[in-house]
């Protein structure tokens, strides 16, 4: 999978030998003035690009330095402008001999359009992948001039159609579902053969994070200008945007792969080596170089080429994509994909040059760890490790797996419910844990009911837990109306088409006329819970206290100066009587209680029954 580096030389070779210079493309496509950063990297790329000799005289614009690398089909110019800078068409003018090659290169004028805005704690994230929401433009399901052809929604490895157009005709569902932000798996085009994905089994890059051109959003999904109309329609409704980003890798079937900068553009090694996937020795003060390595540097899989970010070119390059990204897209905040597997100082880097220019952006990555104190080491904590992340937010995995847990298990000591709250009475390890994105379930995982055996109790009790709790809440698509499954054979499973998102579904689930019974009242109980907690600053931005689970009973508070809000839980398999004297510290005073989902109202507060698997939220009264 990798390229050895005689072939290397020989290919850069051929390439200088037999190719007058010309300029394919330029990296970032255009910039910005007005940036806090006033400097930019251009990455130049065509046969010989390497062996011209740059100029650029432009007011406002000085080309401070020209860096060559070992391929010639690359050069590197560092711009810098300054605040006298206006927009317009500057002129990247290349020689070779009495040869002049000119590319022009667009300087934008910053919009007033918003972005950088940040998710917070009052928000509700809705995961969604495009390819299996809802297809709302069937010309572009498919093309064939790239390289996988084929879209057909009755086969679960290949494409489906779904797309940008079809989620943005669904808002109105969204907005009614109580959902106020949208994280979309990647829309960075995926143009690439289909990979093996098992020893009788090829799949398609649908779900997008296999990446073969960090500029272009897959026209399968609309294409950059679709993307562009699709934040614009969510802005409107005064939704949000997060988009999904990958540094850690991309596909070997990525243009930059097929023709490397540099040796040392990817982690090489003499034979192929995967990550262990064990995070641990990066923070594990007993830990050998080797496993270090080897978590850090070793490959997600063989057709996954593995960045070097050490190579300050390529920290350039992904770092300006994403402050592109922002630009363009006007997105609200970036979720980093498999972030643990990436260079940390690198990561610091990035996520600092993004906060300078959008200081209220929040940036949460995925660290898949069973514990806080893992989950810790890849964000802003108050752990003393030698390396501090400065990364403000996570997903939240340990709270993810106790949830199930408490959810699967009989109560014990350390079982069942006490793990939800062992794992948040560790809270003090993270700088800020409302900044932790919650969830049951995600794509990559068994679909929250199936994990809970199909019952509907058990639903909706980790349905409350998840809006009630702190933190930020990430409800992966078709929760809300029960779809379920789990990965075997493959993730695709659990990556189903939202029924009615796609011509020749028999129904639609958008609609309540589609929705049985049950799957109404799911949706229901999720939509009115939703947007209670949106109205109720208490709920999703107020102080959390809760108490030690008694006899399968976990209660907690949220609260602030103007409510307080009770959430009482029986994970039991019998009814149980709950004497409420035990929570005078944050009951006093009050003399009744409205059921947030049911309106009922309550006048005795001394005890309550508490009916077996159930879970309510008492709004007080006093």
């Amino acid at each position: 999978m990798k390229i050895p580096p005689l072939l290397f030389i020989c290919l850069t070779t051929f390439i200088t030998t037999h190719s007058q210079p010309s300029i394919r493309r330029v990296d970032p496509p255009n910039w910005w003035i007005g940036m806090k950063n006033p400097n930019v990297q251009l990455l130049v790329y065509g046969p010989n690009a390497g062996t011209l000799t740059y100029t650029i005289n432009y007011p406002g614009v000085t080309l401070v330095k020209i860096n060559k690398v070992e391929n010639p089909n690359y050069a590197f110019l560092n711009l810098k402008m300054t605040p006298s800078a206006k927009a317009g068409m500057l002129k990247i003018v290349g020689q070779s001999g009495g040869q002049s090659i000119i590319q022009q290169y667009e300087l934008k004028a910053r919009t007033n359009e918003p972005k950088g805005s940040g998710v917070r704690s009052a928000d509700l994230i809705y995961l969604i992948m495009p390819d299996r929401f809802a297809n709302g433009d069937p010309s572009n399901d498919k093309f064939d001039t790239m390289l996988d052809p084929a879209a057909d929604p009755k086969n679960p490895y290949l494409r489906h159609g779904g797309d940008l157009k079809g989620i943005e005709d669904h808002l109105n569902y969204l907005q009614e579902l109580g959902v106020t932000a949208l994280w979309l798996t990647p829309v960075i085009e995926n143009d690439e053969v289909l990979k093996k994905e098992g020893p009788d089994r090829m799949q398609a890059g649908y779900h997008g994070y296999h990446f073969t051109d960090h500029y272009q959003v897959d026209r399968r999904f609309g294409g950059n200008e679709g993307y562009i109309q699709f934040s614009k329609a969510v802005h409107q409704r005064g939704m949000k945007v997060i988009q999904d980003a990958v540094y850690n890798h991309v596909s070997d079937d990525h243009w930059m792969y097929k023709d490397q900068p540099t040796k040392d553009w990817f982690n090489n090694w003499p034979v192929y080596t995967n990550s262990s996937h064990k995070e641990q020795p990066l923070f594990d003060p007993h830990s050998a170089a080797i496993d270090r390595d080897v978590m850090l540097d070793g490959w997600f899989t063989p057709f996954l080429p593995d960045f070097n970010q050490r190579n300050p070119f390529l920290a350039n390059y992904l770092i300006q994509h994403a402050i592109w990204s922002m630009e363009m897209f006007n997105l609200d905040a970036w979720r980093i994909d498999t972030y643990k597997y990436n260079d940390q100082p690198f990561m610091n880097r990035c996520n600092q040059a993004l906060l300078t220019e959008y200081p209220n952006i929040l940036l949460f990555g995925e660290s898949v760890a069973s514990s806080p104190l893992s989950l810790s080491y890849f964000v802003k904590s108050n752990v003393n490790y030698p390396f501090k992340s400065n990364l403000p937010g996570a997903n939240d995995f340990p709270l993810n797996y106790a949830f199930n847990d408490a959810l699967r298990q009989n109560f014990g000591w350390d079982e069942g419910v006490s793990r939800v709250y062992q794992i948040i009475s560790q809270d003090a390890v993270y700088a800020d844990p409302m900044k932790l994105v919650t969830q049951l379930d995600n794509h990559d995982m068994d679909r929250y009911l199936s994990t809970i055996g199909d019952d509907f109790n058990k639903y909706k009790m980790g349905v409350t837990w998840l809006f009630t709790t702190r933190g930020i809440p990430s409800l992966y698509y078709g929760t809300e109306i029960l779809m379920k499954n789990i990965k075997v054979p493959t993730d695709a499973e659990v990556r189903k088409d939202f029924p009615g998102g796609f011509p020749g579904d028999g129904e639609s689930k958008f609609t309540r006329e589609g929705r049985n019974q049950k799957e109404n009242e799911a949706f229901d109980f999720v939509s009115k819970l939703a947007n209670y907690r949106k109205n109720t600053p208490a709920l999703h931005s107020g102080k959390l206290m809760q108490y030690v689970p008694w006899e399968g009973v976990y209660v907690y508070f949220r609260y602030d100066a103007t409510n307080t809000i009770m959430i009482a839980t029986n994970t039991a398999d019998k009814e149980m009587s709950l004497e409420t004297a035990r929570f005078t510290e944050r009951m006093k005073g009050f003399s009744g209680a409205k059921n947030v989902i049911t309106n009922e109202l309550i006048n005795d507060l001394s005890r309550m029954k508490l009916p077996a698997k159930t879970a309510i939220v008492l709004e007080l009264i006093k």
